[in-house]
C-alpha cells in the first residue's frame, strides 16, 4: 500500500524535517484517511514495506524516505531522483 502525505505538523518553534511530529495521509486506492506520528510512519516504511509520497499541484509524486542521522531520531524527508527535497515541508499544517 502507498499513502499520500497530505499534511504535517511541526513541533512548536520547529521549521525543519526533524521537527515533523505528525503526518496526515490518504490511501488513494481505498479512500482511507488517517494520521500517524513520525515514529509510526518511520516504523511502517522501514519494517512493514510501507511506501509514502507527496504530490504537487501538477500531480508529480515525490517519494517519502527515512533519514537516519548520525545523532538524534530518524525522520522523514522527500527524495526525488536520488536528491533530498523539501516537498514534505510544503504540506505544513498548523
Amino acid at each position: 500500500m502507498a499513502i499520500q502525505i497530505t499534511a504535517v505538523r511541526l513541533s512548536p518553534g520547529g521549521a525543519t524535517h526533524e521537527h515533523i511530529t505528525h503526518l496526515w495521509w490518504t490511501d488513494q486506492a481505498s479512500g482511507d484517511t488517517g494520521n500517524s506520528t513520525r515514529a509510526q510512519l518511520v516504523d511502517w516504511i522501514e519494517n512493514q514495506s510501507g511506501r509514502a509520497y507527496t504530490c504537487d499541484a501538477a500531480g508529480h509524486r515525490t517519494e517519502v524516505a527515512v533519514v537516519t542521522p548520525a545523532h538524534g531520531e530518524k525522520y522523514l524527508r522527500t527524495r526525488a531522483d536520488g536528491v533530498w527535497t523539501n516537498n514534505l515541508l510544503a504540506v505544513f499544517r498548523r
